[in-house]
């Protein structure tokens, strides 16, 4: 019988695409390995990306991590890289500690894996510590972003924000703009791309078409997330065509 996983994710309540994308990435991995995985959502009441509604974000999200850890996950994504990263930098350790912690009280310790937290690893992953970014966010959360990453050993050599205000038109966002948006960074310096620094701009169906672009490792939030929950599931982080994090040639960083 194929091994089974269920998968738990937190949701943005504004947010249209962390259920399109990662559940992809998942089924596009059944193409290669015999496993099947099923998504289970809660939703975080988030309307505008600015910091009064994320901070309430943060603070609802234990609740849905109790929800999830009803249905017994095997692992929770809680996806929203700006809310945590804007609590503070290194945060993404402590939101994913109180979440666990949450989820043992309720009766079973479940891993977590924050895309914020997610993003840094995959970083990491790859080796590298240099990165360009192309975010939808409005320029103060992309220096936030910015800032988040260098306190975590990583440079962003250069970053565009699309200044998308509406956490819904971030959502609608055609992906297939992307690889020439990113073509307008400064890439001399860059290790890799960062396609799309936020859960909901869509990028999934350009990850191949920016590498082969830039000539560059691309990730996401997205994508990186996925090799969070990879990682925490003990099972080799690879799926076709979401680029080199997901190539499985690397390994997992202690």
């Amino acid at each position: 019988m194929s091994p089974a996983y269920r998968v738990g994710l937190i949701v943005p309540s504004s947010n249209t695409t962390m259920e399109t994308e990662i559940p992809e990435i998942l089924r596009r991995r059944g193409e290669l390995l015999p496993e099947t995985f099923t998504c289970h959502s809660s939703r975080v009441r988030m309307k505008r990306v600015v910091k009064e509604e994320l901070d309430a974000m943060v603070q609802d999200s234990d609740r849905c991590a109790i929800e999830l850890s009803d249905a017994r996950v095997d692992v929770i994504a809680y996806a929203c890289l700006v809310a945590i990263m804007a609590q503070g930098v290194g945060y993404h350790e402590t939101a994913e500690r109180r979440l666990a912690s949450v989820t043992a009280d309720n009766g079973g310790l479940i891993p977590i894996a924050s895309s914020a937290g997610a993003l840094v690893r995959g970083i990491r992953a790859l080796e590298i510590s240099r990165v360009a970014i192309v975010t939808p966010y409005m320029k103060p959360l992309t220096n936030l972003v910015v800032e988040y990453l260098a306190d975590a050993g990583i440079e962003v050599v250069d970053a565009i924000s699309l200044e998308i205000a509406d956490n819904l038109d971030v959502g609608r966002h055609d992906p297939m703009l992307l690889p020439e948006i990113a073509e307008g960074l400064q890439l001399h310096n860059a290790e890799a791309v960062v396609l799309s620094a936020c859960v909901q701009m869509p990028s999934l169906p350009a990850i191949q078409v920016a590498e082969e672009r830039l000539g560059l490792p691309v990730l996401s939030a997205s994508v990186a997330t996925a090799y969070d929950v990879f990682d925490q599931l003990g099972l080799t982080p690879v799926a076709p065509r979401c680029g080199a994090l997901l190539a499985g040639r690397l390994t997992v960083p202690v």
